[in-house]
Formats: structure tokens, sequence, C-alpha cells
């Protein structure tokens, strides 16, 4: 699951994985067919709904990126109601109107395949943003950050709050994912179970509920609501008396900060609360010790990454890009992917770690 954000030193941060060859041509794509991608022409880029903050930052970041690159943007959000219609029907006309390429941060990813097809059939290269689009062959390339390695990071924060924060353990602990249609939130929760499941095994962990597969922890449409009544439900069931719940892993800050007001209204301390996106809402949390981490994933670098493999594309370049089964797999084929790295920040490297982001930095320094 970002804000006014600047690229600059950042980019430095962020690695592009090793050299695979997937046979860019000259015309533009990952097939001899692709149509070619001149300077000046219009690429599409398919948003979802509004959920969260990095959507809403999304749309600029994009259209400043492409700009500067000398192509015109086309940059739709999907319908807050009646969302996945909505997206393959904007897909669809961006083929239909003959954008040169078509980059898609897909609503579900596993519905998106007769609009692939499509783009694939007119020769426009498809491009998965930040969620991969699945069971389907005709996605060529996928830029995101590395979804494994943030659920790891997510895992490894829990585990380091508690022994900080919580004493020595055992601990009691719940889990929550993100929503089923989206094909990041399974990776994000396998990279965390990495971290989690042998403490669960060993008895440092307890999860008090029971309620540790994907499709008991996850939260459909990535919805605070839903977080927080799962929430309240489970302190009502389990945590009653003297049992004390000492952390939750959350997979991103808007779940987190609704975790966090389900343990509020029901009289609990808080509970180490892990999460993603390094929203604004939740810098100052951050800082001030109610929740205890993020994930800093610059908006503008992952838009940037996605442009430029547009612009390598044109030049008719082979990109450089990386075949990771375990992050890229759609359940058809592993995606050839340009990956980012995720930065962990908690309250100790806050400053350091927005010091390319003004916004960011000043939140975190006024808090400490």
């Amino acid at each position: 699951m970002k804000k006014q954000l600047i690229v600059g030193a950042a980019v430095a941060a962020l690695t592009v994985v090793t050299l695979t060859s997937c046979s860019g041509t000259a015309r533009g794509g990952s097939d001899s067919g692709a149509t070619s991608i001149p300077k000046g022409s219009t690429i599409g880029v398919a948003l979802p709904a509004k959920t969260s903050q990095n959507w809403v930052l999304a749309k600029a970041a994009f259209e400043s990126s492409l700009k500067k690159a000398g192509f015109k943007a086309d940059v739709q959000y999907a319908a807050a109601t009646n969302t996945v219609p909505d997206q393959q029907n904007q897909i669809s006309g961006m083929v239909t109107k003959g954008d040169k390429a078509i980059i898609i941060a897909a609503q579900d990813g596993s519905q998106l395949g007769t609009q692939v097809k499509q783009a694939k059939a007119a020769g426009i290269p498809v491009i998965a943003w930040d969620r991969n689009i699945t069971g389907t062959k005709n996605v060529d390339y996928y830029v995101a950050f590395n979804n494994f390695k943030v659920g790891q990071l997510q895992g490894q924060a829990l585990l380091d709050g508690l022994k900080k924060l919580k004493g020595n353990g055992p601990y009691n602990v719940e889990l929550f994912a993100g929503s089923p249609d989206d094909a990041n939130a399974p990776v994000f929760f396998n990279g965390a179970m990495d971290v989690l499941q042998p403490k669960i095994d060993d008895g440092t962990l307890k999860v008090v509920s029971g309620q540790t597969k994907f499709t008991q922890v996850s939260t459909q449409g990535w919805l605070a609501q839903n977080a927080q009544t799962r929430m309240s439900n489970l302190l009502q069931s389990n945590y009653s008396g003297s049992t004390k719940l000492d952390g939750v892993l959350s997979p991103n800050d808007t779940l987190g900060r609704a975790i966090l007001q389900a343990t509020k209204s029901a009289g609990k301390p808080n509970p180490v609360v892990t999460g993603q996106d390094s929203e604004t809402a939740s810098i100052p949390l951050i800082m001030n010790g109610t929740q205890y981490s993020t994930i800093y994933k610059n908006t503008d670098v992952e838009a940037q990454a996605a442009v430029d493999l547009v612009t390598t594309l044109s030049k008719g370049d082979k990109p450089k890009t990386v075949l990771d089964k375990k992050n890229n797999y759609n359940g058809v084929k592993t995606v050839p992917a340009i990956e980012l790295t995720p930065v962990l920040v908690t309250k100790d490297n806050a400053v350091k770690a927005y010091s390319n982001n003004p916004t960011l930095e000043a939140l975190a320094k006024a808090g400490q």
C-alpha cells in the first residue's frame, strides 16, 4: 500500500537487480510486433480507486515524469464504485485510442486478462505498476518495490518493536493483511510470515485468535473501517480481562491507524503496530510512539522508473530487469521486473530516511 516527493538522492537508495534478456526491440516493446513509441505520443496510465494517499499522489507523479520525458499523459483513476469494470473500460479505451504504452496499477489484477490481451493484439506494451497483473501471459514488464522484502521488513519491525517496548516475551499478537483482490497483499503477508512464522512455532509469538492464514486476516478493499471492525471484534472475543495485546502486524498505515483507533476505543494500551506508505497522517504517530513503524516507498521514484522503462523501449533498447519468481510470478509467468528497494522507517531513523523529502522530513523533525 506517499506524498509530494523529490526524486533526488532517493534513486541512489533504490536498486535495480540483475540484468536479464527481455528482448526489448527497436519497435519499442517486448515482442517484434510491438508498436513504436515515438516522443510526443500518448502513454496510458490506469490507476485504481483513491483508497490511499499513494494513489492520490501517483497522478501528479506520472504527469510530471511523462512530460519531462517528452510524452503525453493519459492518466485515469478507477471510480470509487463499480471500480473493476470502470478500470477495464478505461484500459480498453486506451487501446482503442491508440495509446502507445499502457501502465497499469490494477484494482484487481486477476480481472484484466481481456484488456491486456487487447493491448497485446494491438502491439501495445503493458507495464504492471506497483501491483502485478495475474493469470495472463500478456503483461510485458512489472515495475514495483520488492514487495516480499516489504513484508520481511514489517515482520522484523514487529519483532524489534516488541522487544524494545514490551520487554521479554512471549508476546500476544494479531495479524492483518491487505485486500485479497490486490496481488501485492499475499506477497506482503508471505514476506512477513517468513520472519514471524518461526517465532510463532517456537512460542515467542502467540496469535491469541488463532487466525494466521491470509484468508482469515485479509482486509477487503484495504478499507480502514473493515480493519477497525475486525480489530474491535478480536479484542472483544480474545482480550477480555487481563489478556494483553502486545503487537499487530498491519500491512499499511491506513489500516494501522484504524487498528490503533480500535484499541483506543476498547481502552487498551497501544500495541506495537507496523505500517507502510509513509502517509503524512502516520508520521506524527510514529514520532510520538503511537505507531511503531512504516515503510517508505517513494511514489515519484516508482513512477519515474516506469517512465524510464517506456523511454528505454522507445529507443529500442533492452531494459535491465530481474526474473524473481518469489516476488513477480503472476500464476502464468514470472514477469520481467524492475524492483526498487523499500526502506523501513521508525522514530529512530525517520529524519534521515526522509532527508530527500521536505514534507516528510519536516513532519519527522517536528516530532523529535
